[in-house]
């Protein structure tokens, strides 16, 4: 091994006492590979299990937690007691590697294509449909119709549902998710959240949901977790949209996170060394300096964003996160971490092969959206 390269192989332990074996982690990716039913697939269990092996953790691509909450084609679910036998196979499925699997637990809200959710009735904080479309919906003009206050507090109870599920699937964590434009986002978001109860109003407020989806993670674990089981938080620091979320907002979202005994937050970034665009004095300060700033070491963080080769990893881990997540790159090269450990970081391979499907072991599925989506997964030869 490059000693160069041995802060990114050294141990990491949480404050619950999991230990992870190196700071290298598997982002969540979507893979639109599940079954129709929610249940998941033999190829998508091989999938992560071939990405296992060498990373110390696994976030899976998310998963649902109502019915409509479904955000993609081909997404697996924790809707229902009756997946808990999927779940424990995807677990399984990694664990059986030598990787920590953690459950990434979300409802998409107004991004959710409406064919894919009961009556095709798209729900939100509010009903201002979405400015932006994406991979997971091909209708972002749809009109979301805002959810009832009982109904927020069901949301809240589902999430905890779901994290029982995956306590008793095997999962060894969950991860909320709270980033790109979904549900949870949604409430904290002023350009999605226009609500006049108390789930809505002026920052302080539009923190309510988020923060009540945490407290209910948190007691299901609590209540249900027998040995150490972690919780973790991803945010999207910026949106575009006017009224949007700010890098100030963001932070003030950081800032109280960090006080809720969480084991880690994950920043979902495009580019590790990306800037605000506004809302902070300095914008040639990264956003990684202000998140790091802010949480003063209450809570690890996780950075992520266009790291592809040992030398990328090893500049943004001088930054000062103390783990870094890979997304992509883990699909281009699964081995990355393996060469790395044995001192052929030379070796990585950062273009997708279109001939190597089969020796990447990645579902149909998810091969035709990478071959197919012009600018959706860059780095394709």
């Amino acid at each position: 091994m490059n000693k160069k390269y041995q802060d990114l192989l050294s141990p990491y332990t949480f404050r619950k006492g999991m230990e992870l074996k190196n700071r290298i982690i598997m982002a969540p990716m979507t893979n639109f590979s599940s079954n129709p039913d929610g249940t998941v697939t033999d190829a998508e269990v091989d999938y992560y299990a071939r990405r296992s092996k060498g990373v110390s953790m696994v976030i899976t691509a998310c998963t649902y937690v109502t019915p409509n909450g479904k955000g993609f084609h081909g997404e697996f679910g924790g809707d229902s007691d009756e997946m808990i036998p999927s779940l424990k196979k995807l677990a399984k499925g990694i664990k059986d590697q030598g990787a920590k699997a953690i459950l990434q637990i979300f409802h998409g809200g107004r991004m959710c294509p409406p064919e894919l959710v009961p009556n095709g009735e798209i729900v939100s904080a509010s009903d201002i449909p979405a400015e932006r479309g994406g991979v997971s919906t091909e209708e972002p003009e749809v009109k979301p119709r805002a959810l009832t206050e009982s109904e927020v507090e069901e949301m809240i109870h589902a999430f905890g549902e779901t994290t029982r599920r995956a306590i008793e699937a095997g999962f060894d964590g969950v991860e909320i998710h709270g980033a790109n434009g979904y549900l949870v986002q949604q409430f904290f978001s002023p350009h999605s959240n226009r609500r006049e109860d108390r789930f809505g109003g002026n920052l302080e407020k539009r923190l309510t949901f988020p923060l009540a989806v945490v407290d209910a993670v948190k007691n299901a674990v609590e209540k249900y977790a027998e040995s150490p089981f972690i919780i973790g938080y991803r945010f999207s620091p910026e949106e575009p949209e006017t009224p949007g979320i700010t890098m100030e907002d963001t932070l003030v979202l950081i800032d109280t996170l960090a006080d809720k005994g969480l084991d880690y937050l994950h920043v979902s970034l495009t580019e590790f060394f990306s800037k605000p665009r506004r809302g902070v004095e300095d914008l040639n300060k990264t956003r990684i300096e202000y998140l790091l700033e802010t949480i003063k070491n209450r809570v690890p963080l996780i950075g992520v964003g266009s790291i592809y080769t040992a030398e990328d990893a090893h500049k943004a881990f001088a930054a000062g996160v103390p783990l870094l997540a890979l997304g992509r790159e883990l699909i281009i090269d699964p081995d990355w971490v393996q060469k790395v450990t044995e001192g052929r970081e030379d070796e990585i391979i950062t273009k997708l092969n279109k001939d190597k499907q089969e020796q990447l072991v990645i579902p149909d599925s998810l091969w035709n959206v990478i071959i197919n989506t012009p600018g959706w997964f860059p780095g394709v030869q």
